[in-house]
């Protein structure tokens, strides 16, 4: 099974230490994000977890102690994007997470590690031109560190509509330019485009579109093929990446990014992260007497074939 950190928070840059202590302790817990009464407890074992995958802006709190979770196959999408403080105030520098993601890449290997440059979003200060010209500086730094980079159009979800009023969708050919430019920059520095949940209208610019966490990436990741069950619910209409089973939390990440989906409030961000105990066996808050807990059903998906061409 894949155990994935990163859909709603960003655990390596904030809670670190709670996740190194749950690996110490060889399990965790997760409430349901719909019915917080519901607990369910996943074991950490790399007899039963065949891939952790991390979704981050920051890795640079893990990096000392990777070490930990040598055992543990991974896969890494580091997320490096242009906007300035007045859209992403809480993230680090780019070139200090350029830095990071370089020294990453050399302890994980260039097949575990995404530089994701999304959500893309067109504005006066982030022209398209803006964006192409800065996408090359940052493919030229990342060059030989990553092989692909994952792009997306900005959605106007609830919440980012809420955090976010302005924003408005990239138009179509907005996106072709982009898409068209992208690919013929990562073909010069070594870096396949790739696209999640945005359809197949780029594909024959020469972006895959099959997804960013796909039965393909992470087989690519762990050099294994996977036996994935027929029933493995996808946590998306439309999307094949392996989403689920997923340990975090919404509301609880602290970059402040106006796009975000997973956060509603800044308020309940903070009241959220004041309740975070890295000695709990929840990311956040304690178990409540009477709440029931409930083990996954965890199970192996490896079977140790080689899928493909590492040369390629």
């Amino acid at each position: 099974m894949i155990i994935n950190t990163g859909s709603r928070t960003d655990i390596p840059a904030y809670f670190s230490e709670w996740f190194y202590n749950r690996i110490k302790e060889g399990y965790v817990l997760t409430r349901n994000p719909y019915y917080p009464e519901q607990i369910i407890r996943y074991r950490l074992d790399p007899d039963v977890v065949d891939c952790l995958v991390f979704c981050t802006k920051n890795p640079e709190p893990m990096l000392e102690r990777l070490e930990e979770i040598r055992r543990y196959k991974q896969f890494w999408g580091v997320t490096i994007t242009p906007y300035g403080k007045e859209i992403e105030p809480y993230v680090p520098e780019k070139t200090q997470v350029m830095d990071s993601f370089r020294r990453l890449s050399e302890k994980v290997g260039i097949y575990a590690i995404s530089w994701r440059y999304d959500p893309i979003f067109i504005s006066e200060k982030y022209s398209l031109e803006f964006h192409i010209h800065t996408f090359e500086q940052m493919a030229k730094n990342l060059s030989g560190y990553t092989d692909n980079c994952v792009i997306s159009f900005i959605d106007r979800y609830a919440k980012t509509r809420r955090n976010f009023p302005q924003v408005r969708e990239v138009r179509k050919e907005e996106r072709e330019q982009i898409g068209k430019a992208f690919v013929e920059i990562g073909t010069a520095y070594g870096i396949q485009i790739r696209s999640c949940l945005e359809g197949t209208e780029l594909e024959r610019l020469g972006v895959e579109c099959s997804g960013c966490m796909t039965k393909e990436v992470i087989e690519r990741a762990i050099g294994s093929s996977l036996n994935i069950p027929k029933n493995y619910h996808y946590a998306r209409e439309g999307c094949r990446c392996l989403l689920g089973n997923d340990i975090g939390m919404y509301n609880t990440c602290g970059h402040g990014c106006l796009y975000c989906y997973a956060n509603y409030d800044r308020e309940i961000v903070e009241m959220n992260r004041k309740n975070h105990h890295p000695e709990s066996p929840l990311l956040i808050g304690e178990v409540l007497e009477g709440e029931v807990i409930r083990d996954a059903k965890q199970s192996s998906y490896y079977d140790g074939q080689l899928t493909f061409d590492f040369s390629i």
